[in-house]
């Protein structure tokens, strides 16, 4: 049973990479994506990584404050149409304050957690490239001392004797 389970779950492995490969073709093939990747803007976050990581994420993020302040405009629009328009003026502009604190705030946020990310994108890539490297085998240093984990043997020798 041991040897069926891997033998599935490569299966379902195959199966989420073709999907998964239909779903970026499907969106490489949109016109208005090929569009979208010959504008400036494209190009400018296509060299910058890091910003269009933060961007990404500020824009998740910032769709529930977003969505409250609108919420919140309609709700006073209802209520200024019954009679109370100076009431509205105050309602928004106190909701509009709130909400530009609110995305400085994620925009910060949005920074911090993009830069901890692509540390630890980084950071797990360079530790599967250095344990997992088909390659070479893990007594070997890399050439330029990229890999600090692949120690000899002989450097352990005597580590746990008592």
């Amino acid at each position: 049973m041991a040897k069926e389970e891997p033998r599935s779950i490569s299966r379902d492995l195959q199966e989420l990479q073709k999907k998964l490969s239909l779903l970026i073709e499907f969106f490489q093939n949109n016109p208005k994506v090929k569009a979208f990747t010959k504008s400036p803007v494209s190009q400018y976050l296509d060299r910058h990584p890091f910003l269009a990581l933060a961007l990404l994420v500020f824009i998740v993020t910032s769709a529930v404050p977003v969505g409250f302040f609108l919420l919140l405009v309609i709700i006073t629009t209802l209520v200024a149409l019954v009679g109370v328009i100076i009431l509205e003026g105050l309602v928004i502009s106190v909701g509009g304050l709130s909400l530009l604190c609110i995305l400085c705030g994620l925009g910060f946020v949005s920074l911090a957690m993009s830069g901890m990310m692509m540390a630890s994108y980084i950071i797990a890539s360079r530790l599967i490239n250095c344990s997992f490297s088909p390659s070479r085998p893990l007594t070997q240093q890399n050439s330029n001392g990229d890999c600090q984990l692949a120690m000899k043997a002989t450097d352990f020798k005597g580590l746990y004797q008592e």
